[in-house]
């Protein structure tokens, strides 16, 4: 039986002028998933630097001779003493500041906000994070070039990944990755190619490249859709790992989960790669002609010749109170420090929406 209309009922309390008789019920507790792990930042570690343009070298063995050979007793001459200062190389790169500011007033800094007791405190630790995911995001993405700052109007910029990887590289049609210029101790941009499909015939060739030289990639890192394809293409491999069966059907079974991704893959030459998504690498403009596109870098990466260089670390600093508000600057002097760039690899302009495939 539906209730007389005179009852008083929630409905009548809600239409009470200016808002009403019914209090909110909001969960004082604050709902986010966009904190991201900074997985480039986290595998590289950190270093200091004390001038704006720092540098370091880089140096090789030479070829190994096949006619080192001589006769018992005779004398010698110099013939090759400067080898290592040939292969020897000086490079650098510039220092970029980036910020993010909190400002808050005193009356938003007193109120009583859901989800935190402390507007400031609260805001300031947001911000932080997002610091160190745009850093991250910058020196994955597409590479940008070095700048130096003028103190005036030109700010300066760190080379990041894309741009310094020039040995060991697989660039789309048009592409480019100048790398360190001796001249103008800079490092040029990246510059985009035609978009493609990966496949996995270009990993493998990079990365015996770079096990030519030397090198060991550990870590294949690009952005979620890549890597999804990648290990797509991995599962119809005939090296794709089989479940693990009980053949001899007795004692406990053994518990099967469904394998949706594969992370790591064994090279040609027995070290291991992990495939590592990035959340935060950005996708890139193609010179192509497909009506969308969107392009990506593919890296292989060997931790150990990266570093992420620090002038002071990550610093939160008041600034001056302006009447009735609190204000603070969190900023970052940094830049990328690539050790020994010869010891990764790029393939570049990756259409991050095509199937993977072997060749």
């Amino acid at each position: 039986m539906a209730a007389p209309s005179d009852y008083l009922d929630v409905s009548d309390l809600k239409s009470v002028a200016a808002g009403g008789l019914i209090r909110e019920d909001v969960l004082d507790e604050i709902f986010d998933i966009s904190d991201i792990p900074t997985v480039f930042l986290d595998m590289i570690g950190t270093d200091g630097f004390s001038n704006p343009y720092s540098e370091w070298t880089e140096d090789k063995l030479a070829s190994p001779s096949l006619t080192n050979k001589v006769v018992s007793g005779s004398d010698r001459a110099s013939t090759d003493n400067d080898a290592n200062v040939t292969n020897a190389k000086r490079v650098g790169n510039h220092a970029q500041i980036s910020t993010k500011e909190v400002f808050v007033t005193e009356r938003g800094q007193n109120v009583d906000a859901i989800g935190r007791s402390d507007e400031m405190g609260y805001q300031t630790s947001q911000r932080l994070i997002e610091l160190r995911r745009d850093v991250e995001a910058i020196c994955t993405s597409q590479g940008q070039a070095s700048v130096q700052d003028d103190g005036v109007s030109v700010a300066g910029q760190s080379a990041t990944l894309g741009s310094w990887i020039t040995t060991n590289k697989d660039l789309g049609v048009g592409g480019a990755v100048p790398g360190f210029q001796t001249g103008t101790k800079l490092v040029t941009a990246q510059t985009a190619g035609a978009e493609r499909a990966l496949t996995f015939a270009l990993i493998r060739t990079q990365i015996e490249n770079v096990y030519t030289l030397g090198g060991n990639p550990t870590v294949l890192m690009s952005v979620p859709g890549v890597t999804k394809r990648l290990a797509e293409f991995l599962f119809t491999t005939p090296n794709a790992a089989a479940p693990t069966a009980n053949v001899n059907g007795t004692g406990a079974g053994v518990a099967q989960v469904s394998q949706g991704y594969i992370d790591t893959f064994k090279t040609d030459f027995g070290t291991l790669m992990q495939i590592v998504p990035n959340r935060l690498q950005q996708t890139y403009t193609s010179i192509g002609a497909d009506p969308d596109p969107v392009v990506a870098n593919v890296y292989g990466l060997d931790p150990r010749f990266w570093k992420l260089g620090l002038l002071y670390g990550w610093k939160v600093e008041p600034l001056a109170k302006l009447g009735l508000s609190h204000r603070k600057m969190l900023h970052v002097d940094w830049m990328l420090k690539a050790f020994l760039e010869r010891a990764n690899f790029l393939i570049a302009d990756i259409d991050p929406t095509l199937a993977v495939t072997a060749t």
